[in-house]
C-alpha cells in the first residue's frame, strides 16, 4: 500500500458515510472577456512598471539610456538606436530588450517563451533593466486565455512588474530575483 492511498483510505474512514458534495467547475473560459488594453497598463503600473505608449520602440530604447544592452537573436533591428552597445546573450549587461509571447490585461503578466526573439530566461532575470516589447494583438483578457496561447513545452517566464519581495517586517526589496525595473513598450509597430 502507497503513502497516497494510506492517506485516501484515512479521509474515506473520517467521513464515513458523508457524501462528498460535488464541486462546481464552472471556470471561466478562454475567450470569455475582450481584451483591455487599458487595464493592462493600469495594472503595470500598479506594479511599478513603466508602460510608453505610442512611440517607437527605438526611441524608447535610445531614451532609456540602457548602457550594455543584451538582445535574443531573433529581435527586430529596427527596435535598436543607432549608436547602443548590443551584446548576444551575455550576462554582464545593464539591461535586456525582448519581445513577449503574450500579456494578460486582467493581472498585468506578461509571458516570455524562450522564442528567438526572447532568447534564454536567464538574460531577461539578471540585467537591472528589461525592456519588454508587447504588440496589441498579444493582449488577452484573462489567464484561461494566455494559457490558451501557450506551449506548456516551452520554458515559460510570467512576470507581474519589476523583481521585488518583502521581508519578514513586510520592507519591500526589489531586484532580489530579478531585474529591479520593467519598462514595457505597447507599440503596434517598431
Amino acid at each position: 500500500m502507497s503513502s497516497r492511498d494510506l492517506i485516501l483510505g484515512r479521509i474515506r474512514a473520517a467521513l464515513g458515510d458523508t457524501a462528498v458534495p460535488d464541486v462546481p467547475r464552472a471556470y471561466r473560459p478562454a475567450g470569455s472577456l475582450p481584451a483591455d488594453l487599458d487595464l493592462l497598463v493600469d495594472r503595470l503600473v500598479d506594479y511599478k512598471a513603466v508602460v510608453h505608449r505610442g512611440r517607437a520602440v527605438a526611441a524608447v530604447v535610445a531614451s532609456l539610456h540602457p548602457g550594455r544592452l543584451v538582445v535574443p537573436p531573433g529581435i527586430d533591428p529596427s527596435w535598436l538606436p543607432p549608436g547602443i552597445e548590443v551584446v548576444e546573450d551575455e550576462h554582464d549587461a545593464d539591461a535586456v530588450l525582448t519581445a513577449a509571447t503574450v500579456a494578460v490585461a486582467e493581472t498585468g503578466t506578461i509571458v516570455l517563451d524562450g522564442s528567438a526573439d526572447q532568447g534564454r530566461r536567464v538574460i531577461s532575470l539578471l540585467p537591472d533593466l528589461h525592456i519588454c516589447v508587447v504588440r496589441p494583438d498579444q493582449v488577452v483578457a484573462a489567464v484561461p486565455d494566455a494559457i490558451a496561447r501557450l506551449d506548456p513545452g516551452r520554458p515559460l517566464t510570467w512576470i507581474s512588474g519589476p523583481s521585488a519581495t518583502s521581508d519578514i517586517e513586510l520592507n519591500r526589496v526589489e531586484g532580489v530575483h530579478g531585474p529591479r525595473r520593467l519598462h514595457v513598450i505597447l507599440a503596434d509597430v517598431a
